[in-house]
């Protein structure tokens, strides 16, 4: 029996392990905080421990003073002493039961409080996926807000509260995640940038011949071959026996050499140096996001800049919902964030209240967000955004019902078939690349279950603000639309015709400090027939 329990154990630890490694921590800061507090509780079970090493050593400690007094009286007259019938009987004791009782002192384990909790809190653990996931994070940074490895090494980011530092290690990790991605430029910035912290006396557990071994192969891969050779030849001046590197230099010579062979036939009259003679730069693939460049400016804020005179047609106001009875005398506060598309923002428009309860419920539920493949139809994670989002409805919170009713006030839309209110929590460089929420005709089954016609309109609250990055941006037109807490923006996707704007395409920027909670409502067509009725254009 027992065995058989001890069986069950194991395979129920296994399980737990088993599910929580598939939680992709690093796609919500939500969640990310409760390994803060599984931290925080390791951190106090190892001071325990620590502690009863410290007693247990202290009582070996005081056995080893009186003992070293008792010897030292005793070895100067050793017949004298024993002569003491009390003192033969007290020796006979000591070696037969009291060292005994040492010994088991110093063999009792007091780490199996600490290890118990160890095992009971490593099922909460993030893996592999979870620290490459949080390193490709932060290359996505490093790429979106063009930041220097120095930059990012030091902490040095706008608006931080508790600023930390990449030690040489840690960039020498993020550069061998990028080398496990094929992804070689990455792996040449973060090499360089851990042996140039050891190169400045940082004392560290990884050595520059490992540094320099990832760092010239990458260099080799993105065709930089003279530089290949210098860093291989140092790396060879630190360890001459190291076989890998050898063998490469003899392969990089030889290829010099065919190099300056193939030169020479082609062009007698063109000499070139050593310096000069390069393999031909490996070009990156080809991106799948054709409006990077652009969408990268826009959420580092260098985007289009709206001329004069449309800013002029720009305007702020109070909204009373077109007459809604429930704002006429309590009108909200209403501004233009852009004018093609319309995009507006409500601002004081849900409470700090409203959102902690939402943050509330959403919590548990929150999974890794997952996008609609256009060809299958089915929910599928994608890198391309990294979150995790809940699904609320109405009818299980009077809050979530009521702020159901705003949007249905405020935009005049029935939201009787619009989607139940998503909850969205990013995580570390959380993001959401350019997309559509609409369905295109090249998706007609896009929301066919549903039964309720293509999305007519987005409403999204931002319920924290963010201290750097986490922009809204729409790269089509060139609009870039900040997180302030408390506020709302809303848009049409489709004209009254019914015929998707494409100009609507938008992104969440990358997190780049700070924590990005959102609420979306996505308004579908069907219950709008006479509340947006159809015009006879297709673009209007």
């Amino acid at each position: 029996m027992a065995s058989i329990k001890v069986w069950c154990i194991l395979v129920l630890n296994f399980l737990l392990a088993y599910s929580y490694a598939h939680m992709d921590f690093f796609t919500s800061i939500g969640h990310m905080t409760d390994l803060i507090n599984t931290e925080k509780d390791l951190v106090t079970s190892l001071k325990d421990y620590i502690k009863a090493e410290e007693s247990k050593l202290e009582q070996i400690k005081k056995w080893a003073e009186k003992l070293d007094q008792l010897t030292t009286t005793a070895t100067k007259d050793p017949e004298g002493f024993l002569g003491h019938p009390v003192n033969a009987f007290k020796l006979m004791k000591r070696l037969n039961t009291e060292w005994s009782e040492l010994e088991n002192l110093v063999l009792k384990d007091m780490s199996d409080g600490f290890i118990s909790n160890m095992t009971i809190q490593r099922q909460y653990f993030p893996n592999d996926e979870d620290q490459a996931g949080a390193a490709k994070a932060l290359l996505r940074l490093q790429d979106t807000y063009n930041l220097d490895t120095d930059t990012l090494s030091r902490g040095n980011l706008p608006g931080v509260k508790h600023k930390s530092f990449l030690t040489a290690e840690d960039c020498f990790e993020l550069g061998k995640i990028a080398y496990t991605e094929a992804d070689y430029y990455h792996t040449e910035l973060w090499m360089e940038q851990a042996l140039k912290q050891l190169d400045n006396g940082e004392v560290s557990t990884v050595d520059k011949v490992s540094i320099l071994d990832y760092l010239s192969y990458a260099v080799y891969q993105q065709g930089d071959l003279n530089k290949a050779m210098m860093l291989t030849k140092r790396l060879l001046e630190l360890d001459p026996e190291h076989q890998r590197a050898n063998g490469n230099l003899k392969y990089f010579e030889y290829i010099m050499s065919k190099e300056k062979e193939a030169n020479k036939s082609t062009s007698e009259t063109d000499s070139q140096t050593d310096e000069e003679i390069k393999t031909e730069k490996k070009k990156p693939s080809k991106d799948y996001l054709p409006e990077r460049q652009k969408y990268e400016m826009l959420c580092r804020g260098e985007g289009i800049k709206m001329t004069p005179r449309r800013q002029k047609k720009l305007f702020c106001r109070y909204f009373d919902g077109n007459q809604n009875p429930k704002y006429i005398l309590g009108p909200v506060k209403q501004e233009d964030e852009w004018d093609q598309p319309r995009i507006v923002r409500f601002l004081e428009i849900i409470s700090d209240e409203e959102i902690e309860i939402v943050k509330e419920l959403a919590k548990p539920r929150l999974r890794r967000a997952t996008i609609s493949n256009p060809i299958t139809g089915v929910l599928e994670t994608a890198h391309y955004r990294i979150s995790k989002s809940a699904w609320l409805s109405g009818y299980e919170s009077p809050v979530v019902s009521r702020i159901n009713t705003r949007i249905q006030d405020l935009t005049g839309l029935d939201v009787s078939t619009a989607e139940e209110l998503q909850v969205a929590n990013y995580g570390v460089g959380g993001q959401y690349e350019p997309h559509f929420d609409f369905a295109r005709k090249d998706e007609p089954d896009a929301f066919k279950e549903l039964g309720t016609g293509n999305r007519i309109a987005t409403w999204l609250f931002y319920m924290s603000d963010v201290s750097a990055g986490g922009a809204t941006v729409f790269p089509e037109v060139g609009a870039s639309v900040w997180p302030k807490k408390g506020t709302a923006v809303f848009w049409y996707n489709l004209f009254p015709s019914g015929e998707g704007d494409y100009s609507t395409r938008h992104a969440a920027c990358p997190v780049l400090v700070g924590n990005k909670w959102v609420s979306n409502k996505w308004i579908h067509e069907r219950g709008q027939e006479f509340r947006r009725p159809c015009t006879l254009s297709e673009l209007e």
